[in-house]
């Protein structure tokens, strides 16, 4: 049993994470500005925790907010690529400093432990496959470059502070709470809804693109896990199902789960999106014990369902 803040607990994943952790009886604290986190996705439990409106880049007395907290996961973040692009000091503000910000505010509180959400886009577009975490990072987005600082920042946080941190490089997220209300959400939260409601899905690119799609429970696990199994202090791990699907692919298990025969728009590809992507789990199996339990299918269902039940 511990004390756990969540930053960027009303978003996607951080309302997943919150969920799980009231499911096992843990006290839970949120730290969001709502700037892309939704109040909706925490209403169902808004009485079991305490709800702190802060911006993590601006918010006087940080450390104050997380007096008594053993465990911090990290997961405010403006994360888009393309959104890194069209602005990326906003997003700088967002996943640099305000990552730096919460990190010397975790050291003066006496924090256990951070988990810091990572993400395969730092990788680039290195035709190696799978990704593994000794690769040279390459990114092609300020979003990319942003995930690697942050990292580094929690690594010199361990090493010169004695900070316990652990990075987790995210692989294609999805699941329910995604938001499809956004041309910057992620491809299932666009392509689901779409084909639900009979409209043709846009695919920038030939489709042939492929990625390592990583269903959100397990990502829920990996960092339940990273905040707890010993030895792990300013390490990185690869989060994801070990597996590449194309879009195109995914598309067509779409419309095959909803008896559909939907046809997708191709449009020109997009500025800082790699060609493929798919990730050498071993080292989170070896020193964390993770095994993504649900599979791509199983979770494309469980989406599926949610979408039809919340749109």
């Amino acid at each position: 049993m511990g004390v756990y803040a969540v930053t960027g607990g009303a978003g996607f994943i951080g309302s997943n994470i919150v969920e799980e952790l009231l499911r096992r009886n843990e006290t839970v604290k949120v730290i969001d500005n709502f700037s892309t986190g939704k109040r909706e996705n925490i209403k169902a439990f808004k009485e079991r925790i305490e709800i702190i409106d802060a911006d993590l880049a601006t918010a006087p007395n940080l450390s104050q907010l997380l007096n008594g907290v053993d465990y911090v996961i990290h997961q405010a973040a403006i994360p888009s690529v393309p959104k890194s692009i069209i602005d990326p000091m906003r997003s700088h503000e967002a996943n640099v400093n305000g990552t730096l910000r919460l990190l010397l505010a975790c050291r003066d509180a006496g924090v256990k432990r951070l988990v810091y959400a990572s993400s395969s886009s730092l990788y680039g577009d290195s035709p190696t496959l799978p990704k593994n975490e000794a690769m040279l990072p390459n990114p092609l987005s300020p979003y990319g470059a942003q995930k690697l600082f942050g990292e580094l920042y929690c690594q010199v946080f361990t090493k010169a502070y004695g900070l316990e941190t652990v990075s987790l490089r995210y692989f294609n997220v999805f699941g329910p709470r995604q938001d499809a209300t956004s041309q910057y959400s992620g491809v299932l939260a666009l392509f689901i809804p779409a084909v639900l409601q009979d409209r043709r899905p846009t695919i920038y690119g030939d489709g042939l693109q492929s990625r390592d799609f990583t269903y959100v429970q397990n990502v829920v696990e990996a960092n339940l896990l990273a905040c707890h199994v010993p030895g792990n202090a300013g390490q990185v791990f690869n989060v994801a199902c070990g597996e590449r699907i194309t879009v195109n692919s995914m598309l067509q298990q779409i419309n095959a789960i909803l008896n559909r025969t939907i046809e997708p728009v191709y449009a020109e590809a997009r500025a800082g999106d790699i060609k493929h992507s798919q990730a050498d789990i071993t080292r989170a199996k070896e020193h964390l014990g993770y095994e993504p339990k649900v599979s791509f299918e199983e979770g494309l269902r469980r989406t599926i369902h949610w979408y039809r039940e919340n749109l």
